[in-house]
């Protein structure tokens, strides 16, 4: 007579309900992932392994094996939360050196300006390219450099089909040609006029005056100047910069190429060129009898800006954004995944390693691509934990302990009978 089978049956249930205790617990932690005990019968080893009548000594704990589901999403506002919807894994640099991987997206901004979680493990992704317009290389920490972005000056972008002035007007066909001579300060000596700003090599803005004046039926010659002042254009103190020509119909037929200004800052002396072979390209333009419009009016310089925050795209793509609303590309994540989840090493804090038996990481992708799942910003994904079910697996547990504690107080009494003998 042995009590070898209530006490394997107590040691199981009780380990069953530690891991039922660590699923309910964990209930609410963004990015984990259930466990489920397992279990085995235990038989003696008989000589030859024969005999059918053999009676098993008890039960073992098999595994604790990780549920890798995939846990509801749920929407935060924060740009820095990231959520998974699919496989995949974020790539963490521990403060020792070596790799984790976690599903939690709970991260923020250090004082160094790296992106961390809550335990200062630092995010990871391949460093972003702009001469070939994607990320290449060995992955690395995020990290947003304090400071001011550089400032583009007008015509210096790297588009050429945005680059320098673009300008599209409506003039008035039925306009008048003005009787006066030509005076900036003379409103009757032109017939429309708008402005616009520009940005110099340093960021410095630099205000631009057109105005319109008609010469003659479908003719219009335009004038620039900078800060109410003439600059040396095509035609040198005048201020004249183009001359525009429309046919019957009120197409642009002239120029047919968009021409370009050297733009002289006449504030100064010595005077200073500002703008270089500006291209000001009016194409869009028309002549209709339906009043002055300006349709367009755009240019590719901006100002410096204050860094205010990173973002993050779907494709994983790291954005870093100023305050002169413009962005720039730092990073792109590299999600990673395994051939044996179940393989992974739990480490605390929402981390896995790897190990012999999950395999080495995968390669890593983009979010989206291949097998590995959707990234949502401003996002977490909740712990696949079901509730419910763990109540109820809880109730269960208990009743099945009570039930080993019955065996062996069974086991006691016979025992004790056969001692009364």
């Amino acid at each position: 007579m042995g009590f070898q089978q209530g006490l394997s049956g107590l040691n199981a249930t009780s380990k069953n309900l530690d891991v039922i205790g660590n699923n309910i617990a964990n209930a609410n932690t963004f990015g984990a992932k259930a466990s489920r005990a397992e279990f085995a019968d235990v038989y003696a080893n008989s000589i030859n392994g024969a005999g059918g009548s053999n009676v098993g000594i008890g039960v073992s704990l098999a595994a604790v094996a990780q549920q890798f589901t995939q846990g509801n999403i749920s929407t935060t506002g924060n740009p820095l939360d990231l959520a998974i919807n699919g496989r995949g894994f974020f790539q963490v640099l521990r403060p020792g050196g070596d790799t984790a991987y976690t599903r939690n997206g709970q991260f923020k901004l250090d004082r160094e300006g790296f992106v961390v979680d809550n335990i200062g493990n630092k995010l990871q992704a391949q460093p972003w390219d702009d001469a070939v317009g994607r990320a290449v290389g060995d992955v690395q920490s995020i990290r947003l450099q304090a400071g001011l972005g550089a400032p583009v000056a007008t015509g210096a972008g790297t588009d050429p089909a945005l680059r320098g002035i673009r300008m599209s007007v409506n003039l008035d066909a039925t306009s008048a040609v003005p009787t006066v001579p030509l005076s900036f300060n003379t409103p009757s000596s032109y017939n429309y006029a708008t402005s616009q700003t520009l940005y110099d090599s340093q960021g410095a803005p630099v205000t631009m005056n057109y105005y319109f004046r008609k010469t003659a039926a479908d003719s219009w010659d335009v004038y620039a100047t900078v800060n109410g002042q003439a600059f040396d254009g095509p035609s040198p103190a005048t201020g004249l910069v183009s001359s525009l020509t429309f046919s019957s119909t009120g197409a642009l037929t002239s120029p047919t190429t968009p021409p370009t200004i050297n733009v002289v800052d006449p504030r100064v002396t010595p005077s200073t060129t500002l703008f270089s072979a500006l291209p000001l390209n009016f194409a869009g333009s028309s002549q209709y009898a339906s009043g002055f419009s300006v349709n367009e009016l755009k240019q590719d310089g901006y100002a410096s800006g204050q860094l205010t925050g990173i973002t993050f795209d779907d494709s994983g793509v790291v954005k870093a954004t100023y305050s002169n609303g413009r962005t720039q590309n730092l990073s792109q994540l590299q999600l990673v995944d395994f051939s044996n989840l179940q393989g992974l090493q739990p480490m605390g804090g929402n981390l896995w390693r790897s190990t012999f038996a999950s395999g080495d990481p995968s390669s890593g992708g983009p979010p989206g691509t291949g097998t590995y799942g959707a990234l949502q910003s401003g996002s977490l994904e909740e712990s696949n934990v079901d509730l419910t079910g763990e109540l109820v697996n809880l109730i269960t547990a208990q009743r099945l302990y009570q039930a080993n504690a019955k065996t062996i107080t069974t086991q006691d009494q016979v025992l004790q009978t056969l001692v009364n003998i």
